[in-house]
């Protein structure tokens, strides 16, 4: 059992050993990548080391029980140690996205639904906003388009961890089963008779690129400024400061606006580029990996939907998982553990298996 543990034991060293060499900070993206590394190898290793010293303590516990029947419990106690201790190295060994440990950059678009949809755009927004403070992660609004209520028609949100985190504990690998069609039940605000509305606001999970992961040839962009629109605020319609990206090669148009110079918008909407080509580029390596992202956001379509908001029964329901509850207020103010778990474990589930039917194709 977990035969491959000791080899990962020893790369944990070796890299432990890369880490301690006086040169290694001076190369960034190397220190970064060991850095990363480092931390999922510790988490496994860990694990592994707890495994194997609860396995020893409990044969010794069993020829203990042989002469003093008092180490039954200690027997039973170790059993349950050791079999959670098992599931969550096999956990920790599932293959993994190569993207899970990855920042991300979160775009929220209105779809259908005219000024409610954007309305329920920015509790969205405001929802992964909240959900990041709650995890110590940093966020930054990179771009926002408001409607004439307040609500977005379109928002950008860069999120980061702060330092190196733990297999699975990373932005991307949280909330990348975020990305879809969120639709909303509920009486909107325009609404003067109280009648129920369906709208629905799309979702987009970006893992956010590295230079070392993009390389862009300024000859493949086409720049254009043009003015600032929006409901008010000071450089909207007054200077030439928003900025649209156009790459050449792909066709991928970002624009972004919301920052008073030009150049600070240049640098954000460079920074969506990047994280766009980014997830273009490992879909059309893995085709798995194209076809979760084809159905994050087809269309921002009300029937076509990931999840229902349902505001009068305060009830969330996830319709890929299953997962429901009804606990809506807490979840829009960030409590959403639950909901991004349901699907974290189903996505280890789904892998896991894929993994058990390679081995037996193999054998």
């Amino acid at each position: 059992m977990f035969e491959s543990m000791p080899t990962l034991e020893d790369e944990l060293g070796a890299v432990e050993r890369a880490l301690s060499e006086p040169g290694v900070h001076s190369d960034a993206n190397r220190a970064r990548e060991l850095g990363r590394r480092h931390a999922a190898l510790q988490a496994i290793v860990g694990t592994w080391r707890q495994w194997r010293a609860t396995v020893d303590d409990l044969e010794a516990a069993r020829e203990l029980a042989e002469d003093d029947s008092s180490f039954e419990a200690e027997i039973e106690t170790l059993e349950v140690r050791r079999d959670e201790l098992a599931a969550k190295l096999t956990r920790l060994l599932i293959p993994r996205d190569p993207l899970d440990d990855k920042d991300v950059i979160v775009e929220v678009k209105a779809g259908e639904g005219g000024e409610e949809s954007a309305l329920f755009a920015s509790d969205l927004a405001r929802m992964y906003l909240r959900f990041a403070e709650r995890r110590g992660w940093k966020t930054e609004v990179l771009d926002v388009e408001e409607s004439d209520l307040g609500g977005y028609r379109d928002i950008s949100i860069a999120i980061k961890a702060r330092g190196n985190v733990e297999p699975g504990e990373a932005p991307y690998a949280l909330l990348k089963h975020e990305a879809g069609v969120h639709r909303v039940q509920r009486v909107p605000i325009t609404e003067s008779q109280g009648r129920i509305h369906t709208s629905a606001a799309g979702v987009l999970i970006l893992p956010e690129a590295e230079d070392i992961d993009v390389q862009i040839n300024p000859d493949d962009v086409r720049v254009d400024v043009f003015r600032s629109s929006g409901p008010g605020g000071q450089s909207v319609n007054t200077t030439d400061s928003a900025v649209r990206l156009t790459h050449i090669p792909t066709g991928i148009v970002v624009s972004c606006q919301n920052e008073k110079s030009q150049l600070q918008n240049r640098e954000q909407a460079m920074r969506i580029l990047r994280a766009r080509l980014l997830a273009q580029a490992e879909a059309e390596r893995d085709e798995a990996a194209s076809a979760t992202r084809r159905s994050q956001v087809r269309t921002v379509d009300r029937s076509e939907r990931i999840r229902t908001y349902n505001f009068s029964e305060n009830r969330i329901s996830d319709h890929r998982t299953g997962y429901k509850a009804y606990n809506l207020d807490a979840v829009l103010d960030g409590d959403l553990d639950a909901v991004v778990l349901a699907g974290v474990d189903a996505d280890a589930q789904a892998r896991l298996d894929d993994a058990r039917d390679a081995a037996g194709a193999s054998a």
